[in-house]
């Protein structure tokens, strides 16, 4: 890990002062606490502020902040400050600082995917298609943020590094798997970043983190990293303060090019105008009743939206909940069988506890006792269950739902080293709500309209069939004038 352009120890001592007064949540409809990255770009183009003196205060924040968060794995601070120097940046975001997951490549740093199997990687030579939208935009990327091993958990701490934590209670989990992403964004170091989404790991930690964050359509985005695992779960996009960066950066990053399964929906800018017919969802496809704060989160949106003029009734899941899930973690663990053979291909020796973790091994293991033939008839089921999904949305424009199971938890309650049943267990409880999206590659999004009496953000779903991205972008815009909270400030913020 680098953090060396200033040194952390002085800023370590300036955060510590700085948060001994806990930062108060402004009055609805004062302004945002912090610009978002539309903001900033505007104030590059009209000169009020130059690129350097934007990627400085990222980068100070960055040093101020990484101590107690822990949100980067690797910073990129000389080379963000050479691109701000040389005045060539262009795209609707040029110049606004930026971080990248570390489960995806970014040219000259490491790729270390949260995982100690790959702490001794070096720099990469190339980056993904969808990785150079990024810099097309004009964006500074001062690092890489922190990710659970491989993606595989809601929560990042990764048994390699140090714990992310949450900026509005340091004793909580930010989610996963864009943890850091979600708290680097939170706690104000930069006002959007990538994020990635395979099973609700954008809308996890920005539900966590008190932030926006939409899962597009599967096939929506120019391509990202290439799967294998029989249907193609993930998808990235970004998580942010604000609807309008999402927006645009949405428009900035879809597929235009002939043979796209979504015509193009370009920069979405208005509130939506139309009345929605609205499925209301509170219990999980295992018959389960969310936490009474998410109860509370998801009974008020269904209110909000009734004031709003949309029609709200009751709804159930279309599938067996119980088998969607049997089903989902067997798809899921296929990855961790796949890690696991090629880590100990790359080693030489059975890869064990000492270079993975207990749930990536215990993934492995599951699928090593399935039957020849069980992964195809798991795919057989998921790809019905797209369908019973698609049928659903017949009836419905968006289905309002809880993200989780539970305000945000605590560190090591969803942990990788939990031993693998009683992990599965709670991920059950706790993740129930957001997997369906991905199998049927349908968008969906966290929409932080919720805070628990202690000061934790709840965020609320809404999804929709696929290729609805432009009516859920409207909805988001309706629902952030209706019910602000972009001046909300976590604690550990600058």
């Amino acid at each position: 890990m680098h953090f060396s352009r200033r040194g952390l120890l002085a800023a370590s001592a300036a955060i510590a002062a700085a948060s001994s007064v806990e930062a108060k949540p402004r009055a609805a409809g004062e302004p945002a606490w912090t610009p978002d990255a539309t903001e900033i770009a505007g104030r590059i183009r009209r000169k009020e502020v130059s690129v350097v003196e934007v990627v400085e205060e990222a980068i100070r924040k960055a040093e101020a902040l990484q101590p107690r968060i822990n949100a980067l794995v690797t910073s990129d601070f000389d080379r963000a400050m050479d691109k701000a120097r040389g005045g060539q940046l262009s795209g609707p975001f040029a110049g606004v600082p930026f971080l990248i997951k570390d489960l995806d490549p970014y040219t000259g740093l490491p790729t270390r995917y949260g995982s100690r199997s790959s702490m001794g990687a070096g720099p990469e030579k190339a980056q993904t298609a969808f990785v150079e939208t990024y810099d097309r935009a004009g964006l500074v990327v001062i690092g890489k943020s922190t990710t659970p091993e491989y993606g595989f958990l809601p929560t990042t701490e990764p048994m390699g590094f140090l714990p992310t934590r949450n900026p509005w209670n340091l004793k909580h989990s930010s989610g996963g798997s864009s943890g850091g992403a979600a708290a680097a964004t939170a706690a104000g170091i930069v006002p959007f970043a990538h994020a990635s989404d395979g099973g609700g790991s954008i809308r996890i930690p920005a539900a966590n983190c008190g932030l926006f964050g939409l899962k597009p359509s599967r096939g929506r985005m120019i391509e990202g990293r290439p799967h294998g695992r029989g249907i193609d779960l993930s998808v990235a996009h970004v998580v942010s303060h604000s609807v309008r960066d999402s927006a645009a950066m949405f428009g900035a990053s879809e597929r235009t090019a002939a043979g796209s399964p979504f015509k193009a929906i370009g920069v979405v800018t208005k509130p939506l105008k139309k009345r929605l017919k609205v499925g209301l969802l509170l219990e999980t496809g295992m018959g389960r009743k969310p936490d009474a704060e998410v109860i509370a989160a998801v009974e008020g949106a269904a209110r909000l939206m009734a004031s709003l003029g949309h029609r709200v009734e009751p709804t159930t899941w279309p599938m067996d909940g119980a088998q969607f899930g049997r089903d989902f973690t067997a798809l899921w663990s296929t990855g961790a069988a796949e890690l696991v053979a090629g880590v100990s291909k790359a080693m030489g020796r059975k890869a064990d506890a000492s270079v993975l973790e207990p749930f990536s091994l215990g993934m492995a293991e599951l699928v090593a006792s399935l039957k020849p033939g069980d992964i195809e008839a798991v795919v057989g089921r998921l790809q019905a269950t797209s369908k019973a999904y698609d049928d659903w949305l017949t009836k419905y424009d968006v289905i309002l739902s809880p993200v989780l199971g539970s305000p945000p938890v605590e560190l090591g309650f969803v942990s990788g080293d939990v031993p693998f049943e009683t992990l599965q267990a709670r991920l059950m409880d706790y993740v129930g709500y957001t997997p369906v999206q991905n199998v049927a590659g349908a968008p969906a999004m966290s929409v932080p309209l919720h805070w628990t009496a202690s000061g934790l953000p709840v965020g609320v779903q809404f999804a929709g069939r696929a290729g609805s991205e432009k009516m859920l972008f409207q909805l988001a815009y309706q629902l952030e004038a209706a019910q602000p909270w972009a001046h909300r400030k976590p604690p550990t913020s600058l």
